[in-house]
């Protein structure tokens, strides 16, 4: 295996080079275009992605090359641990969207709006769009202004405004707040980008802006996440959701209001009650 890191801002990770259909050119194009492509789909046309969509890399993200087949890279995505494989999550990515990894630097830093625009130099100069919980390493600071190392041996500038140090302390009502950035997103499965979110990718996504690693999917989050009593949740916390016999299928932040969650395809992301249907597969809470 060989590392390499994602150098476009946003790519797919498929279950197979067979999965993308028509509709996903997009996407999987060597410059893909996300926005365009969840623009594109329909209700119908987002629930054809079950079975074919599994994450989200994010621009600068490492990742380990298993193999290389026409045009397709099968990897492992290490930032987002996942039980199919020790190493990282597994599946597939146009080769074309991997590069070398960026180059040594200092303390990483992390994208907190749901976009950036990456600056060829500070506050000129467009390279590209940025997607928020996009981890830069940073190489230095000028005028309001950071440095990070890009793929392939570039160096882009970012606003210090957009930008917060993984190592910063956080608080619960942190979680809410990024959280909340993406209110009225519209769901996607496998997605842990600005252009749409699953309920897992959400809290993935915001967890690693804080500075946090967890599993990728919701069954392996309620797995590694220390459990409290369901009475003692309170903001920030991780509601579990699972039917009689099955493993979690849901997770959602615990709110003021109820839960902070995206909720399924044909919804948006959304801030709202805890439902009694909902509360009927409530099966544990969890404490970062």
């Amino acid at each position: 295996m060989k590392l390499a890191a994602a150098k476009v801002p946003v790519s797919t990770v498929w279950t197979s080079p067979d999965a993308p259909r028509d509709i996903d050119a997009a996407a999987v194009a060597d410059k893909p275009d996300v926005a365009a492509w969840a623009k594109s789909m329909d209700t119908e046309t987002r629930l054809g992605l079950h079975g074919r969509t599994l994450t989200q890399l994010l621009f600068a993200e490492p990742v380990l090359v298993r193999s290389e087949s026409n045009g397709w890279s099968e990897i492992l995505a290490p930032w987002q641990p996942s039980s199919a494989d020790e190493l990282g999550y597994p599946g597939w990515v146009p080769s074309s969207h991997l590069g070398e990894l960026p180059g040594s630097a200092t303390a990483p830093v992390t994208i907190t709006v749901p976009s950036a625009e990456l600056f060829g130099e500070p506050g000129s100069g467009h390279v590209a769009e940025l997607s928020f919980a996009t981890v830069l390493a940073s190489v230095e600071k000028a005028d309001g202004f950071t440095r990070v190392a890009l793929p392939d041996g570039g160096l882009g500038w970012l606003s210090d405004d957009v930008l917060r140090a993984v190592e910063s302390p956080s608080t619960p009502e942190d979680r809410i707040r990024l959280g909340s950035l993406f209110l009225g997103l519209e769901y996607l499965w496998g997605g842990t980008s600005q252009y749409g979110l699953d309920c897992s990718g959400l809290v993935h996504a915001v967890s690693r802006v804080l500075g946090r690693r967890v599993p990728r999917d919701a069954h392996d989050q309620a797995d590694a996440l220390e459990h409290i009593p369901i009475d003692e949740a309170r903001p920030g916390d991780l509601y579990f959701f699972a039917r009689p016999g099955k493993k979690v299928h849901h997770v959602g932040f615990v709110s003021a209001e109820g839960m902070l969650h995206a909720s399924e395809t044909g919804k948006r992301l959304e801030n709202e009650a805890l439902l009694p249907e909902r509360r009927e597969t409530l099966v544990a809470v969890a404490r970062f």
